[in-house]
């Protein structure tokens, strides 16, 4: 299967398996990060073995996305991106999305516990 096909087939898998890691780690981290205008919030996953990355960013307006990046065989980085829909959105923890909306308005990231993200 194409990395394209993946994001945009099987979006909701890879958002259950970045919040399944995400929520079992101790602490947290959710980055804020700007280029030029566009800020965002962000948790990722690194898969290290793969050199691959799974990232959830929440932009302005309470848009987010995923994001998939991986290294090809030339050691080029590519990044494939996918705006959530409400229902994949929906399998982001209430807890998770408040804090990453906090980050987000504070513009400043913070580490919590994994478990208290998880609700």
């Amino acid at each position: 299967m194409k990395y394209e096909e993946l994001v945009k087939n099987h979006a909701g898998k890879m958002i259950e398996r970045l919040v399944t890691d995400v929520v079992t780690k101790n602490p947290v981290e959710i980055r804020f990060d700007f280029e030029d205008d566009d800020q965002w919030s962000v948790i990722s996953m690194h898969i290290y073995e793969e050199d691959k990355e799974i990232s959830i960013r929440l932009h302005a307006n309470s848009r987010y996305e995923l994001l998939f990046g991986y290294y090809d065989d030339n050691d080029e980085y590519f990044e494939i991106s996918k705006t959530l829909t409400e229902e994949e959105k929906d399998i982001i923890p209430k807890r998770l999305q408040k804090v990453m909306e906090k980050v987000l308005a504070d513009e400043k990231g913070m580490r919590m516990p994994g478990n208290f993200l998880s609700r």
